[in-house]
C-alpha cells in the first residue's frame, strides 16, 4: 500500500510539475542556470547551497520552478513525498494560493492522513514566517543563505515610539 501510494504521488509530482511549469508560467523565463553554474558560487551562499541541493540529490534544474528548489534550502523541507506537500501546506500558510498548491494539499492530506499533525505544524510555520514565497530568488544567488534564512524565518514586528 505505501509503495503504491508513493507511487501515485511520484507519477502526479512528475507530471503536474511539467504541467505546471509549461501551463502557468508559461509567461515565467527560466533562470538559464545550469547545475555546474550553481556549483561555481561561493561556499555559504544561495546559489552553491542550490548547487549543493541539486548534487546531493541527483536532481536536474526544472527550468521555471527554481524558487521552489529555493523554498527547499530557506526552510530545510526534505524532499519525500510527505516533506513536498509539508512545503506545499508552509506556502499557503506564507500566503500562497495557486491550483497546483490546492491539488497538492488536498490529495497528500487525503493519500497521506497519517501526516496531517506534520502538515499542520509547516502550516503554522509558514504563517509565523516573513512573506517570501512571491520573491525571485534569482537575484539573491550571491547572498548568503545563513543570513536569508534568518531574515525569512519569522515575522518581525517593529514599535513606534
Amino acid at each position: 500500500m505505501n509503495t503504491m501510494r508513493l507511487l501515485l504521488m511520484m507519477r502526479l509530482y512528475t507530471w503536474s510539475s511539467r504541467v505546471y511549469a509549461t501551463l502557468f508560467k508559461a509567461h515565467k523565463a527560466s533562470w538559464g542556470i545550469s547545475k555546474d553554474d550553481f556549483a561555481r558560487y561561493a561556499p555559504g551562499t544561495l546559489g552553491k547551497a542550490l548547487g549543493d541541493f541539486y548534487e546531493i540529490h541527483a536532481f536536474d534544474v526544472m527550468p521555471k520552478l527554481e524558487n521552489h528548489d529555493v523554498f527547499h534550502l530557506l526552510t530545510n523541507t526534505g524532499v519525500a513525498i510527505q516533506d513536498e506537500i509539508a512545503m506545499q501546506y508552509l506556502l499557503l500558510g506564507n500566503g500562497k494560493v495557486s491550483l497546483y498548491l490546492v491539488g497538492m494539499f488536498v490529495l497528500g492530506s487525503i493519500i497521506y492522513p497519517e501526516f496531517i499533525r506534520y502538515y499542520g505544524q509547516h502550516f503554522q510555520r509558514g504563517r509565523r514566517m516573513q512573506r517570501f514565497y512571491h520573491l525571485e530568488f534569482q537575484t539573491l544567488l550571491d547572498q548568503s543563505l545563513a543570513d536569508l534564512q534568518c531574515a525569512f524565518s519569522q515575522k518581525t514586528t517593529f514599535v513606534n515610539s
